[in-house]
């Protein structure tokens, strides 16, 4: 895999600007485990979101976790996405929106290069830490936190249900489509 979160949690380590966030993270709740899985964030809230399969660029099919960067891109505070199937395609694809200022930029992942999925998991993952940092202070933060959580949650569920309701649809209006041109040969 290509993101290496040891590598990128020692990068931060050695960061004079981003040191600081290792230290208040490992101080509220000791020192960051080898693997990203092995954190509270992820089997606390985002293992809590069943990754869906989506369209991902053909030549780094095997490079990355496609299921943990989904979780990743759900999680996010920072950012915003979408799951849209199509009759044409088998899989959805996931778009991922990200504001800046007045800017706003929307990417599809099956169309990323390797180094802008590499910067995708460094942001996510200091964004992780920052919240944790922040859900361990005060308990207004920690309840802001939670909420917000609770609202991903629901929405990816909403997101899951309104999306196979479409895939359904597709294949009925498919089989309707058969049907009649069955019908046809017939007469």
């Amino acid at each position: 895999m290509l993101f290496d979160f040891n590598a990128f949690i020692g990068e931060l380590r050695e960061n004079p600007e981003k040191k600081e966030i290792i230290g208040k993270y490992e101080n509220a709740l000791g020192e960051i485990a080898w693997w990203l899985k092995e954190q509270i964030r992820y089997r606390d809230y985002l293992s809590t979101f069943s990754p869906k399969k989506y369209l991902v660029p053909d030549e780094l099919q095997n490079d990355f976790d496609w299921d943990l960067l989904q979780q990743l891109v759900l999680w996010s505070f920072s950012s915003d996405y979408e799951l849209k199937a199509s009759e044409w395609q088998e899989l959805p694809e996931l778009y991922i929106a990200v504001k800046s200022g007045d800017q706003s930029i929307v990417k599809k992942v099956s169309e990323l290069r390797s180094f802008q999925i590499q910067r995708l998991y460094e942001i996510y993952v200091e964004e992780q830490i920052n919240l944790e940092i922040l859900r361990q202070g005060s308990e207004d933060e920690k309840n802001a936190i939670e909420q917000e959580r609770i609202m991903r949650q629901k929405r990816w569920q909403a997101i899951l249900d309104t999306l196979w309701m479409a895939q359904e649809a597709a294949e009925q209006k498919e089989q309707q489509a058969k049907s009649l041109d069955e019908l046809m040969w017939k007469l």
